[in-house]
């Protein structure tokens, strides 16, 4: 690794054996989170206790290294996504405490201060109000004022509607969805039928039999009573074993080994569907889906001695059936701005392996480098992959703005899966936007988007206005830039911002909406493009004017209007979903459209009388 840019200005805390060429900057922020609770010692080194900091700075950034495995499985070569980036940290959570509101905006402050390129947030507040009250949403218009990318985690509450954090449209806002890799661990029963199953501890030394299958006789089936997992009962045996209770997994895993029970078959939750997030536990372990218990239970119920064997067959790639959005993603509206699609985009954020201090999880590693990786599972694993990527494209184009980036990313991503087939939410269904965002990123189509939808700083205080704020907040968030009173510029409608996606209400008469967008040349001096939609339904119109934009420079600017309406009064489906694509000889240039038959919510929580004062 060369040595830091000569801009750099940031500082290590701890000594010079641990910060590095790689490591430049590594910080703790607990001014006000030392006041607030007890146990935070000043000073404070930015050790990570929980491995979150570590495992998303190293996905974002880290180095190659040969042999990465998770307890043995998934070998092979580790490296983030922008493995020759520098990298600092600055840590603002703490374990069982959690983060305070100033440390945040410090941290986002210094990092800008010292010099970053690209922030990563892999935090977020889906109750954080509004923008004049969100510290991440404050700290990242100051960062792309300086034109830093600002990456954000969309949150884990899902699969529930109106659940996503980081909402500001200047920060780019990351679901999370699976890869094409599964740590295959099947169960086969003594019937012959073979249930498809997951783990990432696969130990050498099982030796794959049949052997007694029995359940927790317990009413929840969730294994969490000790007194019912007794050696008599278990030793020697395959227990089912539910999620849920008042033990987690791994406890529970801990406690049948204690019994001598042979192996546990862990069944994930139903709100999980498709998606497996395993653990390493203290004894041999499969963990399947929710739907596949009920063969396993009609298996047991039909013979008095039902037996099953687990098939460990280590890292299988080329799932085709990815990615599927994870259940736990945060899913849109927005609350704090519905007429912008929210979450913007989705990556790779199911069972990413990862450096770590140590991994989590009771089994005992198998080799020396599963001491330093593990599997994560969130949003705040899918943000760092995009941060990483957002790098690569700033370095290869450094006069973009990050607005540009972001609709490079945005324009460009996967919205079928590996069949060809579209993306999947995890229960099964087509992945709606307010799950999928734009769609999956693709980092290769990313580097050369052909047109960006482009915004400065500036171009977002119309739209505060917009959104009824009242001069004092909106100055609260563009800070330090001048002040501004809202009567000085006109007021921009949310559907109306620059932005990569296109969202709107029609419920009012005459049910359409015009739509204002302007797409800047970044690919060849000259180029065509022509307007095309796709997924448009029966009950709707969609047209644009002009239909074909010409141009004959970089950085040439073309408008055009976007006009949808109902063909037949009010919509009867609440919510409708289409494409709009422009095409040259090189590239497509994509951008997803919701439509809505009614407002998002009865009261938005930036209405203006809200906003006054």
């Amino acid at each position: 690794m060369p040595p830091p840019p000569a801009k750099w200005k940031g500082r290590c805390d701890f000594n010079s054996s641990v910060c590095n060429n790689k490591l430049i900057g590594a910080r703790s922020f607990f001014e006000s989170a030392r006041w607030n609770w007890k146990g935070i010692d000043d000073p404070v080194l930015p050790i990570d206790d929980s491995a979150h900091g570590t495992h998303t700075s190293s996905t974002a950034a880290g180095a190659f290294v040969p042999g990465a495995n998770a307890m043995g499985t998934g070998m092979g070569t580790a490296a983030g996504m922008a493995p020759r980036a520098h990298l600092a940290f600055y840590q603002v959570y703490f374990v069982k405490k959690g983060c305070d509101r100033d440390d945040i905006l410090a941290a986002i402050d210094d990092a800008m201060d010292d010099g970053v390129d690209v922030l990563s947030i892999s935090i977020g507040d889906d109750n954080a109000g509004d923008f004049a009250a969100d510290p991440i949403a404050l700290g990242g218009y100051s960062g792309i004022m300086r034109g830093i990318f600002v990456c954000t985690a969309a949150g884990n509450n899902g699969p529930d509607p109106a659940t996503v954090a980081n909402e500001a449209p200047w920060l780019l806002t990351v679901g999370a969805g699976t890869t094409d890799r599964r740590a295959l661990a099947n169960v086969k029963l003594g019937n012959g039928l073979e249930i498809n199953g997951e783990s990432y501890y696969q130990p050498s030394t099982y030796v794959s039999k049949q052997r007694p299958l029995v359940r927790d006789t317990a009413a929840d089936g969730t294994c969490s009573d000790k007194s019912v997992l007794t050696s008599e009962q278990v030793s020697g045996k395959i227990v089912l074993c539910y999620t849920g209770g008042n033990l987690t997994n791994l406890e529970k895993g801990s406690i049948l080994h204690d019994a001598g029970a042979a192996a546990v078959i862990i069944v994930s939750p139903d709100w999980a569907g498709a998606v497996i997030s395993p653990k390493a536990h203290a004894l041999p372990a499969a963990q399947i889906e929710y739907k596949s218990a009920e063969k396993i239970h009609a298996y047991m119920n039909s013979t008095q001695n039902p037996t099953a064997r687990l098939v460990f067959r280590g890292a299988v790639f080329g799932n085709r059936a990815s990615p599927v959005v994870a259940s736990f993603s945060s899913r849109g509206p927005s609350k704090q701005n519905p007429g912008i699609l929210k979450p913007d985009i989705t990556g790779p954020g199911v069972n990413i392996i990862a450096a770590v201090p140590m991994p989590d999880g009771l089994a005992q590693p198998p080799n020396e480098l599963a001491y330093k990786f593990d599997i994560m599972s969130g949003t705040s694993m899918a943000a760092p992959h995009i941060s990483g990527i957002a790098a690569l494209i700033k370095k290869a184009h450094p006069t973009w703005s990050p607005a540009a980036i972001k609709s490079a990313m945005m324009t460009t991503t996967d919205i079928r899966d590996r069949r060809r087939m579209p993306i999947l939410d995890y229960d099964g269904p087509h992945a709606n936007m307010f799950a999928l965002g734009a769609g999956f990123i693709n980092p290769t189509r990313a580097m050369n988007p052909g047109l960006v939808y482009n915004l400065s700083a500036h171009d977002y205080i119309p739209y505060l206005c917009g959104l009824g704020y009242s001069d004092h907040e909106m100055n609260s968030i563009i800070h330090p830039a001048p002040p501004m009173s809202c009567a000085q510029v006109p007021v921009l409608q949310q559907k109306d911002l620059n932005y990569p996606s296109i969202t709107v209400v029609l419920d009012k008469e005459p049910y359409a909406v015009n739509v204002s967008r302007a797409v800047t040349n970044v690919g060849n001096g000259k180029a065509v493009y022509t307007a095309s939609f796709e997924e448009v339904p029966a009950t709707l119109s969609v047209t644009v004017t002009p239909s074909r934009l010409g141009f004959s420079a970089v950085n040439e600017v073309q408008a055009f209007t976007v006009t949808i309406s109902s063909k037949n009064g009010r919509l009867k489906k609440r919510i409708t979903e289409a494409q709009l694509k422009w095409v040259s000889g090189k590239h497509v240039v994509r951008s997803p459209i919701v439509v809505s038959s009614k407002k998002f919510f009865q009261k938005n929580t930036t209405s203006a009388d809200q906003h006054t004062g």
